[in-house]
């Protein structure tokens, strides 16, 4: 680098140290010579006129020129318009929560005061802060400076009543209608009124009125001083005995746009131990198992536990599940719906609903039939469920459905699986095989310890020819009797896609002189037990005899089962 150049450059640093500690030394003269502050009555209740007095003076030697002062509202405030000021200059700009107004030259020592007014909100204890900003320039000055100052306001008190009218204990999923009120001795006329609420968990909406945007929020009137008014709502509140609920609700204003909360409230509500105890029988038993086609006599029982008499109450049923027969419902006292699932019991037709006094119980009844097999689709473990409701009390009342076998029993001279010999009509004195078919259809529960059992006559006995290998099948030569162990039968067995569960065995008979003339009995009648998994009930079906006719083998006529 030349020496010229070397010699300029610092020059220049020299004159920007020069100008940065003018700069510096200005904006300390700022800080000292300027004083500002903001004067207010440091409480208002919301809703109140509030003025803001700004106060400022020159302690400096010079004047200040291009004076602006600008001043920002609090948030939860609305400043008064440019034409409701009460300065003697006027403002000369108001947008939003911010005021601008441009000053004539403030000379060494004077002091000023601007007010500016705005009506402030917020809920109890909310401090609301204002800000004042001073910019000018010091006379022979190029540079500009600043000087701010802040200023805190505590809302007093909120000259408004919001509260729920909702009561202290509910019952278990009990219906409840509350309100909320609300009233306003505010000297100003509240607009954008929004109330919320925020429901516990467990609660349930069902209506409100006036209607809610969201079942949770309200837009509300203007409202002016000394006006008021009330939201009804109406829901069900679940939860356990002894656990409380709380209810909450804001009602607030939007100002500026944001949504600014003048009064917050909560109450709690506590499930309480139910005034009803609800019990019920099916045909006799509080734990009927049923089965398809059955005629289920449903007995209700509901009992006054508390300490005072009940009156004008509803009890109402409701049967869930595809296996009711729901045009068999019959109802005494009770109304039915044609082909709805519901009764429902009137006060005014049941005297013990009309009024049951502490400790007493009443009853209602009615009657049911069970879908027949085939009528109902596939589902596993069926249980019938009736849902029984009154006075906030909830039942529900299950009765499982055991499994239907059907077990058969079939007898064939020509078959596919073995083959069989002798004459066909069977001869006195000669041998003739059967082969014997055990079929069994399960359908929608589990069964285990499943046995078919049956009796050979004295003139038949087995082969010992079996089909599948390996079933478990024994005979006991003394009692004459087969026994077919299954073990667990597997839902739906014989259903759908799905083959019954079958073993075949083959007989020989040797028709005796007497039997002569006459149809010979092959096996005599089969039994099946098991016990239902889902139930714990036996499950039982029986099979006819088979005689020499063979019902189920159509190449051997009835003609041709008669002995020779």
């Amino acid at each position: 680098m030349n020496k010229p150049l070397l010699f300029l450059f610092v020059i220049l640093l020299i004159v920007a140290g020069v100008l940065g500690l003018w700069y510096f030394k200005g904006n300390e003269w700022g800080k000292k010579e300027v004083k500002i502050e903001i004067l207010n009555k440091g409480e208002a209740q919301a809703g109140e006129e509030v003025v803001y007095t700004v106060k400022f003076k020159n302690n400096g030697k010079a004047a200040l020129e291009e004076v602006e002062l600008a001043f920002e509202f609090p948030e939860n405030s609305l400043p008064l318009t440019k034409s409701d000021a009460t300065t003697t200059e006027g403002l000369n700009e108001v947008a939003f929560n911010r005021a601008v107004k441009y000053l004539e030259t403030l000379y060494s020592g004077e002091e000023r005061t601007v007010e500016f007014r705005a009506t402030v909100f917020g809920k109890e204890s909310d401090i609301l802060e204002a800000k004042a900003f001073l910019t000018y320039r010091p006379q022979n000055l190029k540079a500009k400076f600043e000087s701010k100052t802040t200023s805190s306001l505590r809302i007093s008190t909120v000259p408004m009543t919001f509260e729920f009218d909702l009561p202290l204990k509910v019952e278990n999923g009990e219906t409840v209608d509350f309100s909320l009120n609300y009233f306003s001795n505010i000297d100003y006329v509240l607009e954008n009124l929004r109330v919320k609420t925020i429901y516990p968990s467990g609660f349930i909406f069902t209506y409100a009125k006036p209607v809610a945007l969201d079942q949770t929020e309200w837009v509300l009137p203007s409202l002016y001083q000394v006006d008021g008014g009330r939201i009804n709502i109406q829901g069900s509140v679940e939860g356990r005995e002894g656990e409380k609920k709380i209810f909450r609700a804001q009602l607030g204003a939007f100002v500026n746009e944001k949504f600014i909360i003048l009064k917050e409230i909560g109450q709690a509500v506590e499930i309480q131990e139910p005034s009803f105890y609800v019990s019920a029988l099916v045909n006799g038993s509080p734990d009927f198992k049923a089965s398809v086609g059955d005629v289920l006599h449903y007995e209700i029982f509901f009992k006054n536990i508390g300490k005072t008499p009940i009156q004008n109450k509803f009890l109402l049923v409701k049967l869930d599940g595809d296996f009711y027969d729901l045009t068999s419902v019959r109802a005494e006292s009770g109304e039915v719906g044609k082909g709805d699932n519901s009764i429902i019991w009137d006060w005014k037709n049941v005297s013990d609903l009309r009024f049951l006094d502490a400790s007493d119980e009443g009853k209602v009844d009615f009657w049911v039939k069970v879908k027949s097999a085939g009528t109902t689709g596939v589902m596993k473990n069926p249980t019938l469920k009736a849902v029984v409701s009154i006075g906030g009390i909830e039942k529900t009342i299950f009765n499982q459905i055991s499994s239907t076998v059907d077990l058969a029993q079939k007898i064939y001279y020509n078959d596919e699986v073995f083959g069989n010999t002798g004459p066909i009509p069977p001869q006195v004195g000669q041998e003739t095989t059967y082969t014997i078919l055990w079929q069994i259809k399960n359908s929608w529960n589990s069964l285990e310890n499943v046995k078919v059992k049956a009796v050979l006559p004295s003139y038949v006995k087995p082969t010992g020819d079996i089909f599948p290998e390996g079933a478990k099948l024994t005979y006991d030569s003394v009692s004459k009797e087969l026994v077919w162990s299954v073990g667990t039968l597997q839902p739906f067995q014989g259903y759908g896609n799905q083959i019954p569960l079958t073993i075949a065995f083959k007989v020989v008979l040797m028709p005796t002189t007497n039997q002569k003339g006459a149809k010979a009995t092959l096996i005599n009648q089969a039994s099946f037990s098991g016990e239902d998994i889902f139930t714990k009930e036996e499950i039982v079906a029986q099979a006819n005899p088979v005689l020499t006719d063979l019902p189920d083998d159509n190449t051997v006529s009835e003609e041709q089962g008669t002995v020779q």
